[in-house]
């Protein structure tokens, strides 16, 4: 995601192989974690990142995730439910108040992708996106408005 904003890089995760996974940055003005996330995803990776992004919650205050899976491809279906019951609660005690989901070009990632924002949706706003400039208004919109 491209932007003038100034942003704090949070590091790459990588899997147990070392080839990462997520990378993190930061933007503290608008309290928004942008995840670019790489490679074919597996539920085990899939956890391994939202595990780390919840410990950036600690150090910072994120009210906004923009998820972008334009770089990935995979089946991370097994991780949904943990996903779902499991870390969605914890970010949103943490401070999560919307979540902006960007496509990936690999179909059975879209189905999974969408199929998370069905589930999510009516606990948080969440919504899916095309590009990341488009997300990241819908997710501004989204903190001004809950203010």
């Amino acid at each position: 995601m491209t932007s003038p904003a100034h942003f704090e890089d949070l590091g790459i995760i990588p899997d147990r192989y070392g080839m990462p996974v997520a990378a993190f940055r930061y933007y503290p003005q608008d309290e928004l974690l942008y995840i670019q996330w790489y490679g074919n995803l597996t539920a085990e990776a899939v956890i391994l990142a939202a595990k780390a992004e919840l410990a950036a919650h600690k150090e910072h205050r994120i009210s906004l995730i923009l998820n972008d899976k334009t770089e990935a491809t995979g089946d991370w279906t097994e991780a949904m439910s943990w996903l779902e019951f499991e870390w969605l609660p914890l970010a949103m005690e943490a401070g999560l108040r919307a979540f902006a989901y960007i496509f990936s070009p690999d179909l059975r990632n879209l189905y999974i992708s969408q199929e998370f924002v069905e589930h999510v949706s009516h606990l948080l706003p969440a919504q899916l996106f095309y590009d990341a400039a488009a997300a990241r208004r819908w997710l501004l919109h989204q903190h001004r408005a809950a203010s």
